[in-house]
């Protein structure tokens, strides 16, 4: 089975939503951190145009990705310009450093 890296940017205020649907679907893991950019949507009353977002990131199993996906653009929208974008890439291999071993999606 495949992994895939679920990133998704999304409205800062969301955060907490999003982390809540995603405990009830029980994603094993999440990494969440702030970012500033701008895309489609620009902040036009700061000089840099530049607004703040909540960057998440997850490993996950090919067979929850829709799964996931759906839960984070069901929870993670206001119905604003500016609530974000999910992308999906493809992983080659994760490996656990604890013991140097790979680490297969039956695991995760």
């Amino acid at each position: 089975m495949k992994f895939r890296f679920i990133t998704a940017t999304i409205n800062i205020l969301m955060v907490d939503e999003v982390k809540q649907r995603l405990r009830e679907i029980a994603v094993p893991g999440l990494s969440v951190s702030k970012t500033k950019g701008y895309g489609a949507y620009k902040n036009f009353f700061q000089r840099d145009l530049m607004t703040t977002h909540a960057r998440l990131q997850i490993y996950a199993p090919e067979s929850r990705v829709t799964e996931i996906v759906e839960a984070i653009m069901d929870s993670g929208g206001i119905g604003s310009e500016d609530d974000g974008i999910v992308a999906i890439s493809p992983v080659e291999t994760i490996y656990r450093i604890t013991d140097k071993k790979e680490v297969n999606a039956e695991e995760f």
